[in-house]
């Protein structure tokens, strides 16, 4: 949990800058993440035991995706641009300001997504056909329940909406501990309806879930702000200064996102006409490089923007710099060896997790085949999440969202040329391609604006790629040691990846600890307090 100190004033100074400090933080936020993932994979193994991959369940997965979706161009892309940057800023004020712009943004927000909610209840028809009108070709009444589901879903973006905002407070109080586990707590209430309603209920079960799910997060979000001491129930004040501001830093953001789901529309229209199965390829490679990014890049990101917001707002630019570089040199020390180990365990890995019923070994070969172009933008994607925040923190939204629509045409670019004589694995490229375009052009701009941004990131940076060089050859000769010695099937897969993966970890970690980085004695610091210690001994 974020540390927090009230002066008699009311004011809140934020903790002190270390490696250690950014660790913990960001090692909450992994902790929590681990969690959600974890849940969410039940959350899949019950959806198939119990409805399989019948038409309903595309419904079902239609209808959820349209709450997330709002809340993602609503509240997600808001938060951490605008949002924690802006709250972080009056934590450091007077209390009354703060509370009073909670009470603000409660209000604000609580009114427009009720109507939001209203509408898409009456619009739900209309909105099922906009999204699965091809259901309708060969099952009309698919259709009808998609429509049925959006309309029972929709109270979850109202919910979803509000324990964003919830989560940004939190955040701009440096309290990680709740938010970490609230992806979790929502995928925790899909796998326990489904066990208990779906005889009952059916399909329907799962929207139960999923609005359980998402207003139990509402609940401890909201409680987590009462133990700090923030006051939920107020007047609030709709001329409250911060508010345009928000709003106008979001405003580039919005349109950032509305060439981001454009792009998504092209990329899947390109997909389905490569073949039948390409996005599934896709999606099951996106899986696997999603998941380190998650507990990484993205938690360490999000741990470090408060801080970040801070020392901009004070005008303490070695703080900042210093912030930032830490930020990205633990980003790389925890990214690059995933993205190793990725690369060559991919194929055992993705045996052990997918290759059972209707998934066989020529589907392993191409998901392995799009995870292994996938890993190289994962590199830049990860470096990218804390530049991003760092211009978020300067109160800058402009330039990461024009910077956006240039890697999207990057990526029309890649991807109307290599389509064609690639197939899926030239729109993988192209992804590939947008990702590392914006993550330099990003460097490239922060670094101008706060200056020697390359001496903070290259002290680290040598160290860690030597380091994974040797990692990765350890982890080759072994995989192909457990090849050649043990015999194919599960226990195979799980030698190699346990022998590999564990020997190419511990030869990596004992480099960067005869390295003396700090970040990687910060981790290794949280991960011994983490470890359950051993009980002392009993005298007498």
């Amino acid at each position: 949990m974020g540390s927090k100190v009230q002066s008699e004033e009311g004011v809140i100074s934020p903790p002190a800058l270390d490696a250690g400090g950014l660790a913990r933080s960001g090692g909450l936020l992994s902790l929590g993440s681990a969690a959600s993932r974890v849940l969410g994979l039940a959350r899949e193994v019950v959806i198939a035991i119990y409805f399989g991959t019948a038409g309903e369940v595309s419904a079902f997965r239609v209808a959820a995706q349209v709450p997330v979706l709002l809340y993602d161009f609503l509240i997600g892309g808001m938060l951490s641009a605008a949002l924690v940057p802006v709250l972080s800023e009056y934590a450091q004020q007077r209390r009354a300001l703060f509370t009073e712009l909670i009470a603000t943004l409660l209000t604000l927000g609580g009114l427009g997504l009720a109507l939001l909610v209203l509408a898409l209840e009456l619009a739900a028809p209309q909105v099922a056909w906009l999204l699965a009108a091809g259901f309708a070709e060969f099952d009309p009444a698919l259709l009808d329940l998609t429509a049925r589901l959006i309309r029972l879903s929709s109270p979850a973006v109202w919910l979803f909406s509000m324990a964003g905002l919830l989560t940004a407070m939190l955040y701009a109080l440096q309290r990680f501990s709740f938010p970490a586990l609230a992806t979790a707590i929502y995928n925790l209430g899909i796998v326990l309806a489904a066990p208990l309603l779906a005889h009952t209920l059916g399909i329907t079960s799962l929207v139960v879930g999923m609005l359980a799910g998402a207003a139990a997060q509402v609940v401890v979000m909201a409680w987590d702000l009462q133990r700090a001491g923030v006051r939920l129930i107020q007047r609030p004040r709709f001329s409250h200064p911060a508010v345009g501001r928000i709003l106008r830093l979001y405003t580039p953001i919005a349109a950032g996102l509305v060439v981001s789901v454009l792009q998504v529309m092209l990329d899947r229209r390109l997909a389905s006409a490569t073949g039948p199965q390409s996005i599934a390829w896709m999606s099951n490679a996106t899986t696997l490089q999603q998941m380190p990014l998650g507990l990484t890049s993205v938690a360490i990101s999000l741990a470090a923007l408060p801080r970040l917001s801070r020392y901009h707002a004070a005008g303490e630019g070695v703080a900042y710099r210093q912030t930032l570089g830490r930020g990205l040199r633990l980003v790389l020390l925890l990214v690059v060896p995933a993205a190793v180990l990725l690369w060559v365990l991919g194929e055992p890995l993705t045996r052990l997790l997918f290759e059972r019923g209707h998934f066989t070994p020529r589907d392993t070969a191409h998901v392995v085949a799009a995870l292994n172009i996938y890993v190289v933008g994962m590199l830049f994607a990860a470096v990218d999440y804390p530049l991003n925040f760092a211009f978020y923190a300067r109160g800058n939204t402009w330039l990461p969202a024009l910077v956006g629509v240039v890697s999207v045409g990057v990526y029309v670019a890649a991807a109307l040329g290599l389509v064609h004589g690639l197939g899926y694995r030239g729109l993988v490229w192209a992804d590939t391609a947008k990702q590392a375009s914006h993550a330099l052009i990003m460097a490239a701009l922060l670094a101008r604006q706060v200056g020697r941004l390359h001496m903070h990131l290259a002290r680290g940076l040598l160290t860690i790629l030597a380091a994974a060089a040797l990692m990765a050859a350890v982890a080759w000769g072994l995989a192909l040691a457990a090849a050649h010695w043990v015999a194919p099937g599960l226990g195979r897969d799980l030698v190699m990846l346990g022998a590999a993966g564990g020997g190419g970890l511990a030869v990596y970690a004992g480099l960067l600890g005869r390295a003396a980085m700090p970040e990687a004695a910060s981790v290794a610091e949280l991960v011994r307090r983490r470890l359950p210690r051993r009980a002392a001994p009993q005298r007498g």
